[in-house]
């Protein structure tokens, strides 16, 4: 295995136990499955079989129900026996938090149980407390016997368990010990799995969920390593990013984590966690897992051994590059518009990638999610552009220009070396690399000609890949870069071979995503190959919310929204919706709306300001972890944590 995963040149399923939930199998090889989670109240017993129909008819393979105490755990037989009458038999899983007696009762009756080990025994004070090893294995005798009754009951019963962490309810001892890190979450679980193990109880999966992808994938693949190297094997994967929101947003967010562990063989069965009704989740979770369905027969991303891996996979830091001009270094991605399509470019054509031409003043407006460079392919534009704005084109057309210097010519990577040769490169030029055959002489010839001293004018590389190991591909580029110290900018060129716009979403948010994660890239150019002009906004739209979501670049508000279920204390979609129309112009500000409290502190750790459902109809508001208005009507709770914004200095009147 390296480090996490069975290869990081092509695409291998990672080996892992088989777990049985009902009449479904997960792991050891098994298709990936996707499921989803009911959000209305289980004590409503028509209305979450209802829910639960929908969620089955729309794809789903399993259906999580809440359980927050020992009467939604009781009527899970009522809404069971329902579903089973009317014919469906998809197992269900009870969702547990802070109640093991509604667990033990919950395991006697549904398929599979979902207990969340930084709550399920101890009760969350957000107290740093000192412990000795001594104290530290009395707390963990401790949980053994609250945690063992659960696993006679499972075995007794043949029913699975999830044991589910989540980065933003780590126990008040995991976070004194190891902090709020990817870490902490896999000694969260291990600590309950060693129990499991020792019990002999085996039939369990794993999850280690955040709503930052990054945390989230450092963790997954840390769980990996460690239960290969403490047990020697691994159990089943449930994937998924938590409160990644709605929309586009939510959708990118949750194919960049999601994506990024499938890409290279981990992960065994999915939920992507949408603020949305729950069965708009499994169209998602279709098009993350359809990439994944078929034989992969192309060749590995090269020949060339991996012998050692010059990053680290379980923390993030961006890969040394050298500026030019706006591109690399320490500076933010920079983001690439695709125009070729376009027969004539007009001033209005601009207004998809954020520029905005007013006639009467003879002056453009610039959007905070506005392309930096455009590529025109065989044409310049005909009219003057935006100072911020750079026109990307041919190499072949850029050579019959009389003024050179006004553009940026774009070589193949052959070409480039021929230019370089006859002395025909530009004071900065874009150069193609083709990273499906990393074995060819051109890509050699010209590594050579990147570690000579610079006597041609300044390169940004331009790397793509389209066959199926396209992302490892593009990777194993970057390690090539890395292991020879060059340190060249490079913009990452995903090409989607999709049809609809949800899937180029997910082609583009897994490729690219699971390469930023890792520290790689100077920025994002997006393409489709049926491109249609049409097709500017989606892509600019898409690649800002990449950017966004891997937190390279800030453009916009970021919103960290529960999905909703039982437990939700107010209408989340509504009220998000609320907060959004009236913060969607604060960029860089982190909200975050909770339905209730058993996440919302925690997630709002990576927060600037929380709003959480603490009772009917009740709002407490939070800066960070603190809670500064407890307790208020939901009716004036918007207005109130506007203010609270205002108070703290980061809002803005909208313009």
């Amino acid at each position: 295995m390296q480090l996490y995963c069975n290869s990081l040149t092509e695409y291998k399923r990672l080996a892992t136990l088989e777990v049985k939930v009902g009449d479904l199998l997960i792991g050891n090889f098994n298709p990936i499955r996707i499921q989803t989670m009911t959000t209305t109240d289980t004590m409503d017993t028509a209305g979450t079989v209802a829910q639960a129909i929908r969620c089955i008819e729309a794809g789903a393979e399993l259906v999580r129900i809440t359980a927050p105490s020992k009467k939604e755990a009781e009527n899970l037989l009522l809404i069971k026996n329902e579903l089973r009458r009317q014919g469906y038999h998809t197992p269900l899983v009870a969702d547990i938090h802070f109640t093991p007696n509604a667990a033990e009762i919950a395991a006697r009756i549904v398929e599979k149980v979902r207990i969340n080990p930084g709550n399920y025994i101890d009760k969350k004070k957000f107290e740093t407390i000192e412990y000795t090893d001594a104290e530290y294995l009395e707390e963990i005798d401790r949980i053994r016997e609250r945690f063992t009754p659960l696993v006679s009951i499972c075995k007794e019963y043949g029913t699975a368990m999830r044991i589910g962490t989540n980065h933003g309810s780590l126990s008040d001892r995991i976070m004194s010990r190891y902090g709020d890190t990817p870490m902490g979450m896999v000694e969260s679980a291990m600590e309950f799995l060693r129990i499991a193990e020792d019990l002999q109880y085996r039939n369990i999966v794993l999850s280690m969920k955040a709503s930052n992808p990054q945390v989230m994938v450092q963790a997954y693949r840390l769980l990996v390593q460690t239960m290969h190297q403490e047990l020697g094997h691994c159990y089943p994967l449930h994937l998924g990013v938590t409160e990644a929101g709605d929309g586009e947003d939510g959708r990118i967010k949750s194919a960049i984590g999601i994506g990024t562990l499938l890409e290279d063989g981990v992960g065994d069965t999915i939920r992507v966690s949408l603020t949305e009704d729950p069965e708009f989740e499994l169209p998602v979770c279709r098009d993350i897992v359809k990439r994944y369905s078929g034989a992969r027969t192309e060749k590995p991303a090269t020949s060339r051994p991996l012998d050692t891996l010059p990053y680290s996979p379980f923390s993030y830091k961006r890969r040394e590059s050298t500026a030019v001009d706006n591109t690399g270094d320490k500076q933010v991605p920079v983001v690439v518009a695709d125009y070729r399509s376009l027969a004539t470019i007009q001033p209005s054509d601009l207004n998809a990638i954020g520029y905005t031409y007013d006639e009467p003043s003879d002056k453009w407006n610039i959007a905070d999610a506005a392309a930096d460079y455009i590529y025109t392919g065989t044409q310049v534009p005909s009219f003057a552009l935006p100072g911020t704005l750079q026109v990307v084109a041919d190499a072949s057309l850029w050579q019959t220009l009389a003024d050179k210097a006004a553009y940026i010519p774009y070589f193949s990577t052959r070409a480039y070396l021929d230019a370089v040769a006859a002395g025909q490169t530009g004071k900065k030029n874009f150069v193609a690399v083709d990273a499906d055959d990393l074995d060819t002489a051109d890509i050699n010839d010209l590594l050579k000609q990147l570690g000579q001293p610079a006597a041609t004018g300044a390169v940004v590389l331009a790397v793509h890949a389209t066959g199926s190991n396209a992302m490892a591909s593009i990777r194993r580029f970057f390690i090539l870069l890395t292991a020879q110290q060059l340190t060249v900018p490079v913009i990452i060129h995903s090409v989607s071979p999709q049809a609809t716009a949800d899937e180029h979403l997910i082609h583009h948010a897994t490729e690219a995503g699971a390469l930023l994660l890792d520290g790689f890239g100077d920025g994002l150019w997006l393409t489709n190959q049926d491109q249609a002009p049409a097709q500017a906004a989606l892509l600019n739209n898409i690649a800002f919310g990449i950017l966004q979501a891997t937190r390279t670049r800030i453009s916009k508000t970021e919103y960290i929204s529960c999905p909703s279920c039982g437990r939700t204390l107010f209408d989340l979609q509504e009220t998000t919706a609320r907060i959004r129309a009236v913060t969607h112009h604060l960029k860089g500000v982190k909200i975050a709306i909770m339905g209730c409290i058993v996440n919302g502190p925690g997630e709002m750790a990576d927060a600037d300001f929380g709003y959480v459902g603490s009772g009917v109809g009740k709002i407490t508001l939070y800066k960070g972890k603190e809670v500064v208005k407890r307790g208020l009507n939901s009716d004036v709770a918007v207005d109130e944590l506007i203010s609270l914004i205002r108070e703290n200095g980061m809002w803005v009147d909208k313009n």
